[in-house]
């Protein structure tokens, strides 16, 4: 896989940077919403961690931060109309913050509604300042720097990502180990996720161990090519033209899906930025959940 650029995961701390919600703008600190279903992944507390966990709301959603802990969190649909079918959602922001509620709890919510169980990954997260403040003035810091100079050097992703990847991985063995308690076939647990949070879902499905997601899904993630392997799972992508952060960098991930003869459903919308998620937005880009469950009832895993 290509390697991923310092700068691209700086910039993907902004994910929903062009949405028009200027008036929910401002990031203002919230208590820990409360989490009751959420079950602690037995990865252990991220080393560096250097401050506790907290909450914000911004765009009139939910986002956590200084996560040094991974959850998982069950959406299910009832017995009779469970498809048997399971879905990890990765929500973004930059592997700082996770946007939980738009890229997270509402995309569970709505698979639900599909018959598709639903599983949020909190996945830890690279440190930041502990108050507000601080860690706004480090957002201003790092995008400053990064407008005055060439993009930093590349790292590794199955090295940049590993306690990520091992959330992740570990989230599949959950789900697996557990798979007649929640009604899920172990042969149907799938991935998707939202800019970092692609990034996510595609190094799990190149690097995790013994993963072998049955499909992935990113949305607005980055297209670089990649070395596919022969077992690729199907691919679903979404992005959008202007998407000032991927929506010029070319479809290597594509023709790498494609050339290896796997399987692969791409969205172009004309427009909707980054990081539109769920948000309703006067834009096509508000559809890609409706093409995500059709191309899911095309592999079986949706009833029709």
């Amino acid at each position: 896989m290509k390697p991923i650029s310092k700068l691209a995961l700086i910039m993907l701390t902004s994910t929903v940077s062009n949405l028009v919600i200027a008036q929910n703008d401002k990031m203002t600190p919230i208590a820990t919403p409360k989490q009751p279903n959420a079950i602690v992944i037995p990865t252990g507390k991220l080393p560096e961690a250097t401050a506790e966990e907290a909450w914000h709301s911004q765009y009139g959603s939910m986002f956590a931060r200084n996560v040094s802990v991974a959850t998982l969190t069950p959406f299910l649909p009832s017995k009779s109309r469970a498809t048997g079918a399971a879905v990890i959602v990765a929500p973004g922001g930059g592997f700082r913050t996770l946007s939980m509620e738009n890229e997270g709890w509402n995309v569970a919510k709505a698979l639900v509604k599909k018959g598709v169980a639903a599983f949020v990954l909190k996945y830890r997260l690279n440190p930041t300042p502990a108050d507000m403040a601080g860690f706004e003035t480090s957002m201003r810091q790092m995008f400053s720097a990064a407008g005055r100079r060439p993009a930093p050097g590349s790292e590794d992703p199955s090295v940049a990502l590993a306690p990520q990847i091992a959330d992740a991985t570990a989230a599949f063995e959950m789900i697996r180990s557990r798979a007649q308690e929640w009604n899920v076939d172990p042969t149907k647990v799938g991935m998707v996720g939202f800019s970092a949070g692609a990034m996510l879902t595609l190094s799990t499905a190149l690097y995790g161990r013994d993963v072998n997601p049955a499909f992935i899904g990113t949305i607005y993630g980055p297209l670089n090519a990649v070395k596919v392997p022969r077992n690729a799972p199907p691919l679903f992508i979404a992005l959008a033209a202007d998407d000032p952060i991927f929506g010029n960098a070319g479809y290597g991930l594509i023709d790498s899906w494609k050339a290896a003869k796997r399987p692969v459903e791409f969205h172009l919308y004309e427009q909707g930025g980054h990081g539109f998620g769920m948000y309703p937005k006067e834009t096509t880009s508000t559809g890609w959940f409706e093409a995500f469950a059709s191309w899911l009832r095309m592999h079986g895993y949706i009833r029709a």
